[in-house]
């Protein structure tokens, strides 16, 4: 069986919520103006321009264009997974 080599990049991304006027959430990135997310909860909304910028990611990728953030290519990783509660 053939190997595969994976290569994961990390990627920093900037992220401002603030609360709308319906009484949800929206995620928006100073950085990147193309990746945004609404959601009703904190939680959502975090989850949501995650998945936003993955999406974004691959297909800059796929159409050859520079992705505006800051990465690192690597073998392994840590990374922090924010936890967020309310009180």
């Amino acid at each position: 069986m053939k190997q595969k080599t994976l290569e994961i990049f990390e990627y920093e991304l900037p992220v401002k919520i603030e609360k709308d006027k319906y009484g949800g959430y929206v995620a928006s990135s100073p950085k990147w103006k193309d990746c945004y997310a609404q959601g009703d909860t904190i939680d959502e909304v975090v989850s949501e321009i995650t998945g936003v910028a993955a999406s974004l990611i691959e297909l800059y990728k796929e159409e050859d264009l520079k992705v505006p953030l800051k990465s690192s290519s690597k073998k392994s990783f840590v990374f922090n997974i924010p936890v967020i509660t309310s009180a």
